[in-house]
Parts: C-alpha cells; structure tokens; sequence
C-alpha cells in the first residue's frame, strides 16, 4: 500500500491547480469579443488566435521530453506564469495584429508546458497507484479556478472594463509560481514523474520512436484532433453571435459561459475520477465525446442567453470527462515506459492541431455563410471522434 502524500505537498499542489487555471486558459475566452469590439472581423480574429495555437503546438511534445528528462519539474509551472503574465501586459499595450498574435503565442507556450508539467509533478507525489484519486482532486480544483477567475473576470470587466480582466489573469499566473514553488522539491520523485518502471530502479526510458508505435495512443490522439476541430472554436463564436445582435454585455456573457461549463466540470471531474477506479478510461471518453454534436445543434437553433445553461453544461459534462479520463490514460498506457510526460506532450500538439485549425476554420466559415451553420458544421466533428473510437475499440478498451 503507498502511504497518503502529506499536507505539505497536496494542498500547495491543489493551490497551483486552482490558480492555474488562467494559465492554461489565459485571456483566450475574453480575446474574441474584446478585439471584436476594436473593430476586428471574425476571420482576422481567428487567424491571430491560430497562429498562436500552431506556435504551441510546435513546441508541446517537446517540452513534454524536456519535463521528463528535467530534475526541476517545478521550474516548468514558473515559465509559463511569466509567459501568461507577459501576454497579459501585451495585449493591453497594443492591438496591433503582430502584438496580439504575439500575446497569443506566449499564452500557448505557457498552455504547452502547463499540463505536462503537472501531470509529472502529481505522479511524482503520488506514483501511479495514487495518480487517478490525484489527478481527479487536481482537476476539481483547477475547475473551481476557472469558475472563479471568470466570475471574478466579468464582474471586473463589467464595472471596470478589460484592463482589470487581464490585470487579474497576470495575478493568477503570479500566485501560481508562488504555490508550485511551495511543493517541497523532495518531494517529486523525478522517476515516477516520468513513469519508469518501478520495480527496476536501473531500468532506462524507451526509445522516443515507441510513440510512432503505440496505437491506442495514437488512435486518442487522432480521435481528439478531432474532436477539437469542432470544439475549440464553439465558445468564441457563440460569444460572438449573441454580442453582434446585441443579446449580450461582452465580459459578462462570456465569463457566463465560463462559469457555467466549470461549475459542472468540478463535479464531473470528479464523478469521471469515481468511474475510473471501477472501469477503464475508454467509456468515460467515448461519452464525452457524444455531447459536442448536441452543442452544435443547440448553438444552430439557440442564440443568447436562452442557449448559454444547457450549451455550457453539455460543455461542462464532456471536457470536465477529458480532464481526467485523458491525462490518465495516457498515464496508464505509458506506464514503465519513462515517457510518460513525453506522451502527455505528443497527444497535446496532436488535438492542438485540431484546436489550432478550429479558429480559423470557424471564423471564416461564419464570416461566409453565418454563425447557425457553421454550429452545425462544427458539432459534426464530434461524430467523427465517436466512429473513430468505436472503430477502435479492441485496441483502447484495455486502458
């Protein structure tokens, strides 16, 4: 039996994931409405936003190698707070295309590190009997910061405007750096952090090449990539849609929208960390993606606030089921391969290639032919994602 992590390490680890949350998420929820409101078309904003998502992406997997192989993993939650605090201050200097793609592109860097970096960190705390109970707290957590930070966001960007909305971003960044760096570093044991094999302390990590081999890993992968394509893009244009008829304030319907999909998301991930002590991750992603051609449907027949609760809590229900289910199936499957993070990193650029394509997809096709079908169109790679994991079931099942 492995001994329970002591006060010291889990509540500075809850803290990061709590103030963590605008890390990963930064400025991106509000960026749309507020460049939009400058005068920016749909197509312009979405390319800005991709650009910065390709830039991400093209450093996630290896960053995940460089976390792995790193002694420090606490040094990769403080990087990406500088990156949100500095795309922060970015933006509210210039709105400049170039300035605001470079704001976007810090804020991915920071969003590629994130993640791996504290899936390495809670399996060095609670190896990998312990990382799902872990793992499932965490994301409680980090989704109670969401929901906060954009309650918070709206209601400073309802009475004092945006500036207040990113000032209160950079702080989150800033706190966060100060939570993880309250995690004794003793305590992360640097190799469970990356999954080598327990019961052989000399043992090396795998070749790099075994990921190009692994197919339940490239098939979650794939099947997210996806996913992503449609649902990326969902929120921002909703956001857009209700504020250009006039059916919205904008920091307040988006920091609605966010609240809303993160309060179910607390209790989801939970419940997805109670299912999968019982079962293996496989159903628990196939049901979350059901729920992004509902959305699609809903966002096609709904606009404003009508639409924003039962749209969000679809949204809250299946990212909330990914939020557990996926770090820890990759976990899992990669289990005494040493590259565990490295895994982490390839199925985060692999779907960011969907969500980094999805902006852009979504703007111009909105600025074509409106925002009703291209909901539509959007929730329809939701079903894609469903025959694709169906299709392979045999080979993901097991995990």
């Amino acid at each position: 039996m492995t001994s329970r992590p002591s006060t010291s390490r889990i509540w500075p680890l809850f803290a990061l994931n709590f103030f963590m949350a605008d890390m990963q998420s930064g400025i991106g929820p509000f960026i749309g409405v507020f460049l939009q409101e400058r005068g920016w078309a749909p197509g312009l904003i979405g390319t800005a936003m991709t650009i910065g998502n390709v830039a991400g992406m093209l450093v996630t997997t290896p960053i995940g190698g460089f976390i792995d192989s790193s002694r420090n993993k606490r040094m990769w939650v403080v990087i990406p707070g500088i990156c949100v605090v500095s795309a922060s201050a970015i933006i509210l200097i210039s709105q400049n295309f170039w300035a605001v793609t470079f704001s976007q592109v810090a804020q991915s860097l920071a969003s590629a590190a994130i993640v791996p970096a504290v899936t390495g960190i809670t399996l060095g705390i609670a190896k990998q009997k312990g990382f799902n109970a872990l793992n499932g707290r965490n994301q409680a957590y980090n989704h109670a910061g969401n929901m906060v930070g954009a309650a918070l966001s709206g209601y400073l960007g309802y009475k004092y405007g945006y500036f207040a909305v990113f000032a209160l971003a950079a702080l989150f960044g800033a706190i966060a750096i100060a939570c993880v760096l309250m995690i004794p570093a003793k305590a992360i044991d640097d190799r469970a952090a990356r999954g080598c094999k327990e019961d052989d302390p000399d043992s090396a990590p795998d070749a790099f090449s075994m990921l190009l081999k692994h197919r339940a890993l490239l098939v979650l992968a794939l099947a997210l990539a996806l996913f992503h394509l449609g649902n990326a893009a969902i929120v921002p244009l909703y956001g857009l849609a209700a504020v250009a008829e006039g059916q919205a304030n904008g920091p307040t319907f988006v920091a609605t929208t966010v609240v809303i999909a993160q309060g179910v998301m607390v209790v989801t991930s939970l419940i997805a960390m109670k299912a999968a002590s019982k079962r293996n991750y496989w159903p628990i992603i196939l049901v979350s993606f059901m729920f992004l051609p509902i959305r699609g449907v809903l966002a096609f027949f709904v606009t404003g606030w009508w639409g924003v609760v039962p749209m969000q809590v679809l949204d809250g229900i299946g990212t909330g089921l990914q939020t557990v289910a996926v770090p820890g199936m990759v976990a899992r499957s990669l289990n005494g391969t040493g590259r565990i993070n490295l895994g982490q990193g390839a199925v985060i650029t692999v779907q960011g290639v969907g969500a980094s394509l999805s902006p852009a997809l979504g703007g111009w096709i909105a600025q074509w032919i409106g925002y009703g079908p291209t909901f539509l169109l959007l929730g329809g790679f939701g079903l894609a994602s469903m025959a694709l994991w169906l299709a392979f079931g045999a080979t993901v099942k097991k995990y």
